[in-house]
């Protein structure tokens, strides 16, 4: 059987209701007031009621490789490190910086 899952990186905007059974996407963003029925891909914005897709947060080989970096598993230490990288580098340079230090 299936659940309702949220992502990780995800964002829910104000009076935003997910139905039963939907699976919203790491780094999704879901806009206000929308009302998901039906499974949001990773990296994904949707509006709408009911939500639709506007367009990706990123082209699907960035979107690719983040998901393969999973930073959200990240020790508490080494996202404390990397803090500086979260809040200056576009993603692409996060993931140059990042990929492969593990």
């Amino acid at each position: 059987t299936r659940r309702t899952v949220i992502g990780h990186d995800t964002w829910l905007g104000h009076g935003v209701q997910v139905r039963p059974d939907v699976v919203v996407g790491h780094g999704a963003v879901v806009a206000g007031g929308a009302i998901v029925t039906k499974d949001v891909p990773p990296f994904m914005i949707v509006a709408g009621i009911p939500a639709v897709p506007l367009r990706s947060r990123f082209t699907s080989s960035v979107a690719d490789r983040l998901m393969a970096l999973a930073w959200w598993d990240w020790p508490h230490a080494r996202l404390r490190g990397a803090l500086d990288d979260f809040r200056n580098l576009s993603a692409e340079e996060f993931l140059e910086r990042n990929e492969g230090t593990i």
